[in-house]
């Protein structure tokens, strides 16, 4: 069993919501103490050593765990957060475990060039937009490895580089740009499915919308009181009684999957002179439920100052404290909450009736490729996923292409 420690035992904080209130906020097809019964025994084997409760490191009580891998090929400190503390520390556990499996995939390879592949009557794609600065284009009689997902809207076998699901950053020169954008796990396939199309939707909405002026995106502020929900209303409760102020911003595209943005800071942030780049954490979410949308950004703008807290993340540079805040930052919080009601809520179910509400919305704004590829080849009581959507934006990265044409469009449109 990996040992579990406390940051804060002296200190631990009301819970913000219990299980069965927390329950409703949830579209897992189980409990989180049943997740982690499942894959408790497993953590070790996958190089994950410890879990450890953050929350009482800051002042505002948001459940934040991490989960430590000494020896990751990829990041050592993952994190996790929720309304409750067994939700931040399955969080963690399972962030950890998909990037281990990241990092070294077991899913089959084949080894061919893209030219065979389509002979064969397989589609194969060489995704241009995920190609790393400085690598050329994988050309179609190279020979390379290749992964096999599943076109979630026509159910066409796909094949993907294998480099491009990679999070191997010990590899020197990898051809295709690693990030952990569209890896997700979860209970079961569709779970990981789900919130790895969530996650693509979330990056594209973030990218178009900070391609909006200043004065466009203050526009998208919206009241959270609007949402009249008990989570919401005690997240900001805890956050104001810390003493900071905080700001919400709507940034759902044409997609129409609500998308949402919150921004954390001191309280005197707007008159503050010479404000460090840490002096503001920002979350975002995506999610069906607008609410749970909300939810999810709160929460990881709250996990983002523990980032900066403990200091810990070997993905936080010693720069990253003694960084200038950008003006626009800043100015965000100079955002007057409109008065509009958040987009209605959809109605119940799972994993399953939300993943095709999801694929259905992605249709109807005109996103033809959705793949999906598995990246465990023996069965384990948790699944690991990669998203791939050529068709939607990315986040900024060490990219050949920074922008995509969903992002050109947009640029043309403000021009």
């Amino acid at each position: 069993m990996v040992p579990v420690t406390d940051a804060d035992r002296a200190s631990e904080s009301r819970p913000i919501s219990n299980r069965p209130h927390a329950d409703q906020y949830s579209d897992r097809v189980c409990a989180p103490e049943e997740t982690f019964a499942r894959i408790a025994s497993l953590l070790p084997a996958f190089g994950i050593s410890r879990l450890a409760r953050l929350t009482g490191l800051d002042n505002i009580g948001i459940p934040v765990w991490n989960a430590v891998s000494p020896n990751a090929k990829s990041i050592v400190i993952n994190q996790g957060k929720g309304i409750t503390d067994i939700d931040a520390k399955v969080s963690a556990a399972m962030e950890a475990l998909e990037r281990a499996v990241a990092c070294n995939p077991s899913a089959p390879v084949v080894h061919t060039t893209r030219r065979a592949l389509l002979d064969k009557g397989e589609r194969a794609l060489t995704l241009p937009g995920l190609v790393a600065a400085g690598e050329a284009d994988l050309g179609d009689d190279e020979a390379t490895a290749w992964l096999t997902g599943v076109d979630l809207l026509d159910q066409q076998n796909t094949f993907i580089p294998f480099h491009a699901a990679l999070l191997d950053r010990t590899l020197e020169r990898c051809r295709f740009w690693q990030s952990s954008d569209g890896l997700a796990s979860g209970n079961t396939e569709d779970e990981a499915i789900l919130h790895g199309l969530l996650e693509r939707i979330e990056r594209d909405a973030e990218t178009l919308w900070r391609l909006l002026p200043l004065a466009a995106r203050l526009r998208t502020g919206i009241d959270a009181d609007l949402f009249d929900d008990p989570i919401i209303n005690d997240l900001t409760r805890r956050i104001a009684a810390a003493g900071l102020t905080f700001r919400l911003f709507d940034m759902t595209s044409d997609i129409g999957i609500p998308c949402l943005t919150a921004v954390i800071a001191d309280a005197g942030i707007l008159v503050a002179r010479e404000p460090h780049y840490h002096d503001v954490t920002v979350g975002h979410g995506a999610h069906p439920d607008p609410r749970r949308a909300a939810i999810r950004a709160i929460t990881e703008a709250a996990q983002s100052r523990l980032t900066h807290i403990s200091g810990a993340r070997d993905d936080v540079f010693p720069e990253t404290f003694t960084r200038r805040l950008p003006r626009e930052t800043q100015q965000l919080f100079e955002a007057a909450p409109s008065a509009r009601r958040p987009c209605a809520r959809i109605s119940g179910g799972g994993a399953n009736a939300l993943l095709v509400h999801v694929l259905e919305a992605l249709r109807g704004a005109g996103i033809a490729t959705i793949v999906a590829v598995p990246l465990l080849d023996a069965p384990l009581p948790f699944s690991v996923i990669k998203i791939f959507a050529p068709e939607l934006e990315n986040p900024d990265g060490a990219r050949k292409r920074r922008f995509g044409a969903r992002a050109l469009s947009r640029a043309l449109e403000i021009a």
